[in-house]
């Protein structure tokens, strides 16, 4: 069993008419699987992340004032949601989800988060529909376990993982990965690890190609003992903030290398399914669902 984690609060956001971010297909792909036969105990029902220990981690006046609708508005701008109780309490539990994905990875091989991936949060703001960077948390919550010395976070979404590089820049046991757009958002990039920055329109080919080489560089100079891989699905052809040329079929090729080599080192991993952008949010959970096909959890 693949267990999935999963919150209906992760769809559960009033935000304005026509805007940006997809909150419906959360519970679109939690749909989608249980149509498609998976059963509801392999469904896990997370809590949300202690607010003290985020302050261990995390600026404690930028937390302090983002629970507590401090923070300037122009800052709120540069995350792109207004302030809302239910915007705090689903980020919270979104958090809590992908830490309880990594532990229930630890446990089963491998495990799903259904939403996850706020990788354009630093420690003192947030940015991007990202207010506190949960990858980072995970890899730390994953590294509290005896076995698990280094964690690999590899971010396969568009946009490059510039929160999660900076924050892990200090840290010799986590190693980042970001394969992402060259002329995308963030304007301004960050040091990862390793950066793979492709140019606009990659197809399959030169995409996948990318994706094992970077697969291969990381597991052969950082040699972790787990990972946390971010599937973005914005890489795709009809992603409206993409500028990617890859197709579904692609989409599934590149998650399956990635378990893949995972199951080929024996080593855990937790997935979050990270940024989708079509309004087709039918279509875009299609492209979500090969994700779950390359985990086996569909066929």
């Amino acid at each position: 069993m693949t267990p999935l984690v999963f919150h209906p609060i992760y769809s559960q956001l009033e935000l304005p008419v026509r805007h940006r971010f997809p909150i419906e297909k959360y519970v679109g792909i939690r749909n989608a699987l249980t149509s498609n036969g998976v059963p509801n105990n392999y469904f896990k029902k997370p809590t949300p992340v202690n607010v003290n220990n985020l302050k261990t981690v995390y600026d404690p006046t930028y937390i302090h004032q983002l629970i507590n609708n401090q923070l300037d508005p122009k800052a709120m701008r540069r995350i792109g949601f207004p302030w809302s109780q239910q915007l705090i309490e689903r980020t919270l539990t979104a958090v809590g989800g992908t830490i309880m994905t990594t532990q229930l990875a630890l446990q089963h091989g491998k495990s799903i988060n259904l939403t996850g991936g706020y990788h354009h949060a630093f420690a003192n703001f947030g940015s991007g529909f990202c207010m506190i960077n949960d990858l980072y948390l995970a890899a730390l919550s994953m590294l509290q376990n005896d076995n698990i010395n280094k964690v690999l976070i590899f971010d396969a979404d568009v946009h490059q993982g510039d929160g999660t590089a900076k924050l892990a820049s200090n840290n010799q046991n986590v190693f980042t990965v970001s394969i992402h757009g060259e002329k995308n958002f963030p304007h301004r990039k960050q040091i990862s690890n390793l950066d793979f920055a492709l140019p606009k329109g990659t197809t399959d080919e030169l995409y996948l190609e990318t994706v094992d080489n970077a697969l291969s560089k990381a597991f052969n100079s950082f040699k972790p003992d787990a990972v946390i891989y971010d599937a973005g699905v914005d890489i795709h052809c009809n992603d409206d903030l993409g500028h990617l040329d890859i197709s579904t079929q692609g989409v599934l090729a590149r998650d399956k290398l990635v378990f893949d080599y995972c199951k080929l080192k024996g080593i855990p991993i937790a997935a979050v399914i990270g940024g989708g952008y079509q309004r087709d949010i039918e279509a875009l959970v299609n492209v979500h669902l090969q994700l779950f096909i390359a985990a086996g959890v569909l066929t």
